[in-house]
């Protein structure tokens, strides 16, 4: 065996046959906005 993978199904791959999908986002990162609620509020 080489260390080479080989790569002969790699270019035979047919992109045309892939489906477009639309990636979104699960869990967004908070926005600055909700950071400075928490840094106001934090306080009793």
């Amino acid at each position: 065996m080489s260390d080479k993978p080989d790569l002969t199904e790699i270019a035979r791959f047919d992109k045309t046959k892939l489906k477009k999908t639309e990636t979104k986002e699960k869990n967004p990162l908070p926005t600055k906005e909700i950071e400075q609620e928490r840094k106001g509020d934090a306080s009793p």
